[in-house]
């Protein structure tokens, strides 16, 4: 069977969403018989094609103001005249998101949301994060895998004064890994059942 590809499309306004981004790479890369095609929004604004040719398409972008960032935004609408227009060229495709913001809710959920529908309205199926919530008990501990509690997709906090040489934590990044490599085996799955 051939490789599964993985786009992993994001915008990154001061770095530290690029550290998440290469995160959910690494945990792509780590299942055998996948390829990963990491992209920020300006990347992907001129690799359309390649990626209406991707089996799964990971989006991430930072939380501003409770929701993704501008040029995420201007990243989605510009898919209705380039992607939706065309007869719905990524349906069926697997999606999930992820998102960074200072705070440790952030409103990141928000951002999750929207990508989600962003994600529904071109017909892709959505894979969510697939941890419990950590770092919610006397046991729990900020190396926690999903230490932040996210449901919908992988969240990661990075101190408003700390570049992203420090931030965010490995364990958020670790988080970013988990999701890479779930949504890859899902759609290994996927593929192969439809080949099936």
């Amino acid at each position: 069977m051939t490789n599964v590809r993985v786009a992993i499309v994001y915008h990154s306004g001061y770095g530290h969403t690029a550290k998440q981004a290469e995160g959910v790479k690494r945990g792509v890369e780590s299942v055998e018989g996948a390829e990963a095609l990491l992209m920020d929004i300006d990347e992907a604004q001129s690799r359309w094609d390649d990626l209406e040719q991707v089996e799964a398409i990971i989006f991430g972008s930072p939380t501003y103001m409770g929701s993704v960032s501008g040029p995420f935004k201007m990243f989605m609408d510009a898919t209705s005249t380039t992607v939706f227009a065309k007869g719905f060229a990524w349906k069926d495709k697997i999606a999930a998101g992820f998102s960074n913001s200072a705070s440790r809710s952030g409103d990141k959920l928000s951002s999750l949301i929207q990508i989600a529908l962003f994600a529904a309205q071109h017909g892709m199926h959505w894979v969510n994060l697939g941890l419990p919530p950590a770092n919610n008990s006397s046991t729990g501990s900020q190396e926690d895998l999903n230490r932040l509690g996210f449901f919908l997709g992988a969240g990661a906090q990075s101190n408003a004064d700390e570049g992203p040489d420090v931030a965010p934590p490995a364990a958020d990044l670790k988080t970013a890994e988990h999701l890479g490599r779930r949504v890859t085996i899902t759609t290994i799955q996927f593929v192969r059942g439809r080949a099936a």
